[in-house]
């Protein structure tokens, strides 16, 4: 992770039952889908509203994920989200996932968000309310 990245938003949601792999632990793509969904909800809190009929929207150019030890179900699980310093149109993005109750990283992960017009295809000032909230 960057050393300037700053802790701006935690979650905390359930593994569902659904999550599990043929190995009885949390799919590794599944750890994607809890990234998503705490860069989602981090948006909705400050008020951007997360949708395809939005002129301009967040999309993700990359990815990834460094996984450290298995989560299985029954488990709550948490995850920090930092960023780093946002540019004209994208921000980096960092993430640490942990199980409720302990203090171990399971894994970590990034992801670089660019901000997109989405009728023209190309990239987008980072919304204002939104770099407020990372300044």
């Amino acid at each position: 992770m960057n050393e300037q990245a700053r802790l701006i938003y935690t979650t905390r949601m359930p593994v569902r039952w659904g999550d599990m792999d043929a190995y009885g632990h949390v799919n590794n793509t599944v750890y994607f889908r809890y990234f998503e969904q705490t860069r989602v909800e981090w948006l909705e809190q400050m008020g951007c509203r997360v949708s395809p009929e939005e002129p301009i929207g967040p999309v993700i150019i990359n990815a990834a994920c460094t996984f450290f030890a298995p989560v299985n179900y029954p488990a709550t699980v948490v995850i920090k989200m930092y960023a780093g310093e946002p540019g004209r149109s994208s921000v980096m993005t960092w993430y640490e996932l942990f199980v409720e109750g302990e203090d171990r990283v399971y894994c970590e992960g990034s992801a670089k968000t660019v901000w997109m017009d989405m009728r023209t295809g190309k990239s987008a000032p980072i919304p204002d309310v939104v770099r407020a909230l990372m300044d």
